[in-house]
């Protein structure tokens, strides 16, 4: 970045964004670059509403330009991003949602609109849809004596053509497309408690699935997290970038003191760490301690660049990511 000229939006945040959470926001994107351009990789964490912010809008293109590598989520992240994909034009914005009495929270249940802070996502163009295509999905693992990955049985979704003639959005603004596209690994730690862990419990219960094992456990994703981790780590440093807090990034950030502790593998630190938080630390968070804290646990090193924004991440992640691609 330092041989092209800049975009407006890497020019604004360097003119402007010069002290407190501001200046969090561009060192830290400063130092996401710079770990890029030494050799380093990324890994991204989810939680929170973000796929229904429509984050895919820019967080698609760091995967396409290869500034995200990996990424752990929430399962209501995962399959958020698809059902913005497939019913975009059934979704409803209500601007005045802090004013909604109960009664009215009623009437758009019964329209089958869920709520997420002001949008509505579409119960029946959305969830539906996409059950009646996993379902597909799974018995056809189940019938060929596989077993895969949550995110698996969504890329194929995506692959297979199932979900094509259903786009109402484009595609490109998808970051799950564009990680299948990048063949990129997404581990859902805790599942269960979404959309669709929920339909597939179902599925279960009623016999439709005869085996929960067709999906791999939380304890595989946590080994297959580790293969990753030991396999890219050999020739480079992984940074971690953290929007939000909770399980989607409690779950791969300990993979290091995994291997370090537990197995004895020397294996190295996270090479850079950067949260987007609005917890309260002295509440007594994991995933909202201030980053040195993670020193402790034998995450980080006290050299590993370190960044926490507190602020709403729905206007700092784009920002930071539109300075990382120089918009």
């Amino acid at each position: 970045m330092h041989h092209t000229k800049l975009g407006p939006i890497t020019a604004f945040i360097q003119n402007h964004f010069r002290h407190f959470n501001a200046a969090a926001l561009h060192d830290a994107a400063a130092a996401y670059q710079q770990h890029l351009e030494q050799g380093g990789i990324m890994l991204i964490t989810l939680a929170g509403a973000m796929s229904t912010a429509e984050l895919g809008i820019s967080l698609s293109e760091m995967i396409r330009q290869d500034k995200v590598h990996a990424i752990s989520c929430t399962g209501a992240n995962l399959e958020e991003d698809i059902f913005n994909l497939i019913a975009h034009s059934h979704y409803r914005r209500v601007p005045h949602y802090r004013h909604l009495s109960p009664e009215e929270e009623l009437a758009l249940r019964k329209q089958k609109l869920n709520r997420v802070t002001d949008t509505c996502i579409p119960e029946a163009e959305a969830i539906r849809k996409l059950e009646r295509i996993l379902y597909q999905h799974w018995e056809e693992a189940q019938k060929n004596n596989e077993r895969l990955f949550h995110y698996e049985i969504i890329y194929r979704c995506i692959q297979s053509g199932s979900l094509t003639p259903y786009y109402e959005t484009d595609p490109k603004n998808s970051w799950v497309v564009a990680a299948c596209e990048k063949g990129l690994p997404i581990w859902t730690p805790g599942w269960e408690d979404s959309s669709v862990g929920n339909i597939f419990a179902a599925a279960v219960r009623k016999g439709a699935i005869t085996n929960s094992h067709v999906i791999k456990d939380g304890i595989e994703q946590m080994n297959a997290l580790a293969d990753w981790y030991l396999e890219k780590s050999c020739e480079q440093s992984i940074g971690f970038f953290q929007i939000g807090g909770g399980i989607a990034g409690d779950f791969p950030i300990c993979v290091v003191p995994m291997l370090r502790q537990e197995l004895q593998t020397e294996v190295r630190l996270w090479g850079y760490f950067c949260q987007i938080s609005d917890s309260t630390t002295s509440y007594g968070s994991y995933s909202g301690a201030v980053p040195n804290e993670k020193i402790t646990w034998e995450k980080l090193g006290i050299d590993t660049p370190r960044f926490i924004i507190e602020s709403d991440a729905t206007i700092v992640a784009p920002l930071l990511f539109a300075y990382v691609l120089n918009w």
